[in-house]
C-alpha cells in the first residue's frame, strides 16, 4: 500500500472532495487538533496497520447496522482488533438481528462509501436517523483514528474532543456498549 511517510497538522493545502473538505471545516470551527496521513485507499483494519504506526494512534472499526426491517441504524464504533458479532450487540441495544446496512443507506444517512465509514459522516446525519453506539474500551486511548469521510486519508485527534466537542456539534449521543475481546464458539 503507497502511504505518504509524512504527518501533516491541519487541512491539506489541495482541494478534496466536498465531503472531506466539511470534514475539515467542521474540525476546524471547532477548534479540534488534528494530525493527517494521506495514503492510497485503506477499505479494511488491516489496511489501515502501516498508517496507524504513522498517526500514532489505532484506527477505529466503524460498523453501519441496521435491524432486520430496516427502519433502525447504527453506527458502531470499536477497536479495529476486536472481533465482532451481532448477536452479542443485539441484546445489549434490545434490538432484533442486526445486520450490516445496504451501501445505499449508507450514502443517504452518511454520505459515506462502503470502506469510509467514520464517525465523521454523522455530520451529514441531520435527521437524526443514526445511533451511535461506541465500545467502552474506546474511551481508553487518548487519540482516535478515523477517516475524514473519505478513505484516501485518516486522521488523528483527541479522543476528549470527539466526546466533548465533535459529537455534541453534530448532534449524536453515544449509546455505550462493552463487546468482548474473544468471542466463544457455538
Amino acid at each position: 500500500m503507497w502511504i505518504d511517510n509524512e504527518l501533516y497538522t491541519g487541512r491539506p493545502r489541495d482541494t478534496r472532495i466536498p465531503k472531506e473538505e466539511r470534514c475539515y471545516d467542521l474540525l476546524d470551527a471547532l477548534g479540534v487538533s488534528y494530525c493527517r496521513v494521506d495514503h492510497e485507499h485503506a477499505d479494511t483494519i488491516a489496511d489501515c496497520e502501516l498508517v496507524e504506526g504513522l498517526l500514532g494512534c489505532r484506527i477505529c472499526k466503524n460498523l453501519f447496522l441496521t435491524n432486520r426491517q430496516q427502519t433502525d441504524f447504527y453506527l458502531l464504533i470499536m477497536p479495529g482488533e476486536k472481533p465482532f458479532k451481532t448477536k452479542l450487540l443485539s441484546k445489549q441495544i434490545g434490538s432484533a438481528r442486526l445486520s450490516f446496512a445496504s451501501s445505499a443507506h449508507m450514502e443517504k444517512y452518511l454520505d459515506i462509501t462502503p470502506g469510509s465509514v467514520s464517525v465523521l459522516g454523522l455530520m451529514n446525519d441531520t435527521g437524526r436517523s443514526v445511533k451511535l453506539l461506541v465500545d467502552r474500551d474506546l474511551l481508553r486511548e487518548e487519540s482516535f483514528g478515523c477517516h475524514p469521510c473519505i478513505n484516501t486519508s485518516s486522521l488523528r485527534f483527541a479522543t476528549k474532543d470527539l466526546f466533548e466537542k465533535i459529537l455534541p456539534a453534530v448532534g449524536h449521543e453515544p449509546t455505550f456498549v462493552e463487546l468482548p475481546w474473544q468471542i466463544e464458539e457455538e
